[in-house]
């Protein structure tokens, strides 16, 4: 009888067993029906987001400019260039360029050197030969149209990997120095040159700002002896050439010394000379003769050379 019982209990227990894993069964089927084929988003790829972490900049240190122990000026802000320009948004420092341009005025025997920044990968589409120093030219030509001297301020280029571009500019990118005038002038340098024969090149030079070449008793002699030398020998020349130094563009140095050239050009045609036998013409700063990384040699490269061929 107990058996029996035990087989009897064993069986209903057994049937229970099965109904609980057709039910979970049923149940688990259901929910992957529902999720994966009604609302379809088991085949939906697992999308994970990965937030990148802020590029903190630093900010730009401001723009100081010093000469010590006569002058320093600092600003709150610095210039902006926007990446691949050379003109900068000057907003910032505009009272501390106006200070240096007061301060140059009353120094007129300094000369100040910019230096402009510029990352390789940048696109100069400027005439200069990098934006470096197209961007320190830009600070110039502004003082410059504060009648401080094209020749007392000089440029150059700094060339400076991986500039970071803040919302597609930067801050800075120019710095400036001080040194002071050659006591050797202009006019030391016209009179440094010595007549020795109309076949010997002699070289003639200005005052600053000025287009009349500086007079002297060895260029007049010059020109003399040359004037009478062509008008007797027809198949002969006077050859003007202009030069300049490596301030500025190639191509603008080139047009400013073809400028200068026809100057002198003018100025003897109007001593006598005859047209015709005047040839005038400019190399720019490609035939410099003393080195461009000094004031004096770039004095001394801006010149109009004279010769009788």
């Amino acid at each position: 009888m107990a058996l029996h019982t035990y087989l009897i209990r064993s069986q209903m227990l057994h049937n229970k067993t099965i109904w609980w894993v057709l039910l979970v069964v049923w149940i688990t089927g259901s929910a992957y029906w529902h999720v994966c084929k009604i609302e379809k988003l088991c085949d939906d790829p697992i999308i994970v987001t990965t937030i990148e972490p802020d590029v903190i900049i630093p900010p730009a240190p401001p723009l100081v400019i010093a000469d010590s122990p006569y002058l320093k000026l600092e600003a709150k802000g610095n210039f902006i260039f926007a990446k691949n320009e050379m003109v900068a948004n000057k907003t910032d420092v505009y009272p501390e360029l106006d200070s240096l341009a007061l301060y140059l005025t009353a120094n007129p025997k300094k000369v100040l050197t910019i230096t402009g920044q510029y990352d390789p990968e940048e696109k100069n589409t400027t005439t200069f030969p990098n934006l470096g120093l197209a961007r320190a030219n830009d600070i110039k030509n502004w003082l410059v149209s504060k009648r401080i001297p094209s020749a007392n301020i000089f440029t150059r280029d700094q060339p400076k990997q991986n500039i970071v571009f803040d919302d597609g500019s930067f801050k800075g990118g120019v710095s400036f120095s001080f040194a002071k005038t050659s006591s050797f002038t202009d006019v030391d340098l016209a009179n440094s040159q010595k007549f020795e024969s109309i076949f010997k090149p002699l070289d003639l030079y200005f005052p600053t700002a000025s287009s009349a070449y500086i007079k002297t008793s060895q260029n007049q002699k010059f020109i003399s002896e040359a004037k009478k030398y062509i008008s007797e020998n027809s198949d002969k020349k006077l050859i003007i050439t202009g030069h300049t130094d490596n301030e500025d563009s190639a191509e603008w140095n080139l047009a400013l010394s073809k400028k200068r050239a026809n100057v002198v050009k003018n100025q003897l045609i109007a001593l006598g000379l005859s047209s015709l036998r005047i040839v005038a013409f400019g190399k720019g700063e490609t035939e410099p003769k003393a080195s461009n990384d000094t004031p004096e040699g770039k004095r001394a490269n801006r010149r109009v050379t004279i010769v009788v061929r």
